[in-house]
């Protein structure tokens, strides 16, 4: 009878567990809730005085919480009143009276809290305990469970993890009620969730030091509290110039008293500095020629630990995060590694495995243990991405279990090859998700930091990265896309929300085709597929409506949204129209164009706006609070490192003559005419679509011309057929498909100026009649496809696929479920999208498939493979060339762009197959070339007919 009470309340509990997501806290009266805040006044809160430093911090701070949105201010006390109507109890299980008594009375339930890590659970109860006759308890695991705990509170009460960082308002209630019934929360998914303040200058050591002084324990406080609302726990400090344990000696007491697990970084062994060795470091940092001073060197960082929480780096790399010099070997890695574990078993007197340590697989490391470097058992291995978020090696499925387990080291800014990005955020949200997901499926689930640079503006990816780390379930394919909305509505309320939320899908997208820090005035064709015009009018659009809704939102919400969402998007939309002008500038000055000068006054005004919006960010947002946080350089990069100051893209002005001169260009060339003596053809229209193109007419001089276009057939559609031009015009071709004859027609415009130029465009029209076909078409030389929009997906019980919205430079990505699934054989059922396609031309073409740069995470060799109609399967490597320079394009341009060769035999209907081999590719889109794709960096648009 006992054993089945107790599997019915297991059974209970794990049902209200999944109670955990809903809204809890409500900001009306309702029978079925408790009062943390009625009409009259704010229930007191208790705190155990013999628990944690930590547990009487979070009640501090849930005070200053409901003070800020009620005005009320509860009493916080350690003597439990003998009568009471209503009390808050806070306590952790390892240290409260209170908790241990009414767990020990069967009050409340301390099995979903003993033993685990983190964890904590709100329950309301009725008489717990003398006069009192209902109380709220939230009681934790240990420590920081608790304090999460209080945190989630807070958060559910409209508090933002961001109400200081980010300015983001508390949302004022008169009342404030939580509901009924028992919620638990943990253990978190990963064990330590935490940030790296990385490549800091000049933006938040400017600000540091501006505003504190420098980076020291009134900064921190301000980072353990705002990690604590994010339920991070680890933290690697701020490091150049900078070295937390000795610049402050508050900032590691204070640490421990916060419960964050401090660490250093994967170049930083034995808690140790890489500033602490330039202030006493003697000789060289030299295993093999200073072993002596290197060890006493190491001894003082593990005494100076003590029993604070910490996670020790060990292993060894070069002096400033460069590799060991030359002929450094495995032997002297393992040696290295041994003294460290000698010396920590020495100074704590506790087997080292005692200590929780990690060794960074970080850049070459990974290759010495890709070639049998022995790593200590207990020792956490850190994985790493390739510094730009690709993840670069995971645990095989088939590996012997560790007791130290994997850990991810992420990035979000970097400094180095191929360049540096530290301004803005580029990070999609998907794409974290995509790639932390698969360090999560494959083991990799004890450490998870990433660089954050300087903290702000990263605010969005970092919620997003330890949310996912406190509970990996959450978040899936299915429902990623929505992660933007439910973070703008807890942020700014649910008024805005899905606009908010869109807008940072978007230009989050956007950012992460190409780091603004790579941006240059040929990044995006001038002339193909109108794509530098698609940019500018993609990030128009989006500063339009930031800018609409920021005239709109509340006054308290300006400051926040300003810098979350108005200056990430309008600098961005700014900087991208300022290298399109440039590009123009370029092309006009070629083309001796009478606009070539007002696109150059256009640079200039641009790059005037992106110092403006940085200064306003700066001195005026939020009164100056942020000074400095925008002194990133971002604009004229001329290799890897940053600038030191930005700097114009050049510009050319040029002198007219006192003449009227007639030029035209289209769409589709650099050309220009008189100039080219070829036949200027625009690119082709075909009956399965709405086609559109150009024709740029523009004057060469300073006196306007009048012109008039002619065709010889009324079926072509003109945008206007005369006018006259001071500068330039644009004119657009269209076709009335109702009254054009089947087959291909190749159609003159004459253009006549009034300086006596006759110019001639032709238009190639092709009409195949009436085809009742959906899927993709050729055009122009071309089949562009989307991943996602396949005409069929065969799956199989094991595998199947799945959609990533968002997650492509253009458009989502396919992928398979699961990411662990084994390698399948291509052919028969195996599992496939496949494409439908008209092809009008036959041959030899080449198939160009666009991946996430997903790299060899495995350890081996990733493949696909590709076959047409009924034709075997080819399989093709991911990565057949292995290059660094391959790398940096890879990173640099945000897509892997792989190419195939195949014959085609007849016109007519085909069926691309795209089949799954290794798991883990995501596949964003197909281009088959039939020898009429231009350069273009997004690649040609989908040809899709529906």
């Amino acid at each position: 009878m006992k054993g089945k009470l107790i599997t019915a309340v297991l059974i209970c509990f794990s049902s209200i567990k999944l109670l955990a997501q809903d809204i809890i806290v409500r900001n009306k009266y309702d029978s079925g809730y408790f009062p943390i805040v009625s009409v009259l006044h704010a229930t007191s809160i208790y705190v155990d005085l013999k628990d944690h430093w930590l547990v009487h911090r979070s009640a501090q701070l849930l005070q200053q919480d409901i003070q800020m949105q009620t005005g009320f201010k509860p009493e916080i006390i350690s003597s439990l009143p003998l009568s009471a109507d209503n009390i808050i109890i806070i306590g952790s299980l390892d240290s409260s009276e209170i908790i241990n008594r009414l767990s020990s009375e069967k009050k409340i339930n301390s099995e979903t809290l003993k033993g685990k890590w983190e964890s904590f659970q709100f329950q309301t109860l009725k008489k717990p305990t003398g006069g009192i006759n209902n109380a709220l308890i939230i009681s934790g695991s240990d420590r920081r469970g608790t304090a999460f705990g209080v945190f989630e509170l807070s958060r559910q009460m409209g508090v933002s993890p961001w109400y200081w960082w980010a300015d983001v308002p508390v949302k004022k209630k008169k009342e404030i009620y939580f509901k009924n019934g028992i919620f638990i929360y943990g253990p978190p998914s990963v064990k330590y969730r935490g940030i790296f303040i990385n490549d800091e200058a000049p933006a938040f050591s400017g600000w540091t030091k501006e505003k504190f002084g420098g980076v020291n324990h009134l900064v921190y406080e301000k980072i353990f509290e705002l990690m604590l609302r994010m339920k991070a726990n680890y933290l690697w400090p701020a490091m150049w110039g900078n070295a937390f344990n000795d610049d402050d000696s508050l900032n590691p007491i204070l640490a421990d008293k916060y419960g964050i697990v401090m660490g250093t970084t994967h170049h930083e062994p034995m808690l140790r500095a890489q500033q602490e060795w330039k202030r006493y470091g003697h000789g060289q940092w030299n295993y093999d020629s200073n072993e002596i001073v290197l060890k006493a060197f190491w001894k003082k960082g593990i005494e100076h630990m003590d029993s604070r929480e910490s996670i020790v780096s060990i292993g060894m790399r070069g002096d400033g995060d460069m590799p060991m010099t030359e002929g450094s070997n495995i032997a002297l890695l393992e040696r290295i590694v041994h003294d460290q574990r000698k010396i920590i078993e020495e100074v704590t007197h506790k087997p080292a495995s005692a200590t929780p340590q990690l060794w960074a697989l970080y850049k070459e490391v990974q290759d010495y243990y890709d070639k049998d470097m022995t790593v200590p058992d207990d020792v956490t291995l850190l994985l790493c991405d390739d510094n730009w978020g690709n993840v670069r090696k995971l645990p095989r499925l088939t590996d012997k279990p560790r007791t130290g387990g994997y850990g991810i080291y992420y990035h979000f800014d970097y400094v180095g090859d191929p360049r540096n990005y530290k301004w803005l955020n580029t990070n999609s949200i998907p794409r974290v998700w995509e790639q932390m997901n698969l360090a999560y499926q494959y083991g990799a689930d004890r450490i998870w930091i990433v660089n954050v640079g300087d903290i702000k503006p990263m605010e969005f990816p970092i919620q997003f990265f330890l949310d996912f780390a406190w509970d990996t379930k959450k978040w899936n394919a299915e429902n990623i896309s929505g992660y933007s909305e439910e973070w703008a509505k807890e942020i700014f309320g649910s008024q805005y929300a899905s606009d908010i939320g869109a807008l940072m899908s978007s230009y989050t997208k956007f950012n992460s085709r190409r780091k603004p820090e790579l941006l240059s005035p040929d990044t995006y064709s001038l002339v193909n597929y109108r794509e530098a015009e698609m940019i500018e009018e993609e990030y128009g659009q989006l500063a339009a409506k930031a800018e609409e809704i920021y005239n709109q939102i509340s006054d308290p919400y300006k400051n926040a949204f300003y810098q979350l969402v108005l200056y990430p998007i309008k600098a961005c939309a700014n900087l991208n129209n300022l290298y399109v002008a440039a590009g123009k500038n370029r092309i006009y000055a070629a083309q001796r164009r009478a606009s070539t000068n007002d696109f150059a006054d256009s640079v200039k005004k641009y790059f005037a706006e992106d110092a403006a919006l940085a200064k306003y960010y700066n001195t005026v947002m939020s009164d100056g609070k942020w000074d400095h946080m925008m002194d990133q350089t971002h604009i004229g990069y001329t290799y890897w490192q940053q600038p030191e100051k930005n700097g114009m893209p050049k510009v050319e002005y040029i002198q007219l003559p006192d003449s009227a001169k007639m030029g035209l260009s289209i769409e589709g060339s650099s050309s220009w005419w008189p100039d080219d003596t070829s036949e200027a053809i625009l690119p082709e229209f075909d009956s399965f679509g709405e086609q559109s193109y150009y024709i740029d007419l523009f004057n060469q001089g300073r006196i306007p011309f009048e012109y008039n276009i002619k065709s010889t057939v009324p079926w072509i559609k003109l945008s206007e057929q005369k006018n006259k031009i001071e500068k330039q015009q644009r004119l657009w071709i269209k076709v009335d498909w109702e009254e054009v004859p089947i087959g291909t027609h190749k159609i003159p415009l004459t253009i006549s100026g009034s300086d006596g130029r006759r110019l001639t465009v032709f238009a190639i029209i092709k009409n195949y009649g009436t085809v009742p076909f959906k899927g993709f078409v050729e055009r122009n030389g071309y089949v562009s496809m989307e991943a996602s929009h396949f005409t069929k997906a065969i799956n199989k019980p094991d595998v199947r696929w799945q959609l990533i919205p968002g997650i492509g430079r253009t458009g989502s990505g396919m992928t398979v479920t699961p990411v662990t699934a084994p390698m399948q054989t291509p052919g028969a059922d195996g599992p496939r999208l496949e494409y439908k396609m008209m092809l009008f031309d036959t041959g030899r073409i080449q198939v160009q498939l666009y991946f996430s740069p997903t790299l060899n995470f495995n350890g081996t060799e990733l493949h696909y493979a590709i076959s047409f109609d009924d034709e075997l399967p080819q399989i093709f490597n991911l990565h057949p060339d292995n290059s660094n320079k391959s790398w940096q394009q890879w990173v640099a341009n945000n897509i892997i762009i792989d190419s195939a060769a195949f014959h085609i035999s007849k016109t007519g209907i085909h069926i691309l197959k795209y089949w799954m081999v290794d798991p883990g590719l995501v596949l964003q889109k197909i281009v088959v070339d039939l020898n009429g794709v231009k350069p273009s960096y997004l690649g040609p648009p989908e040809t899709l007919v529906k």
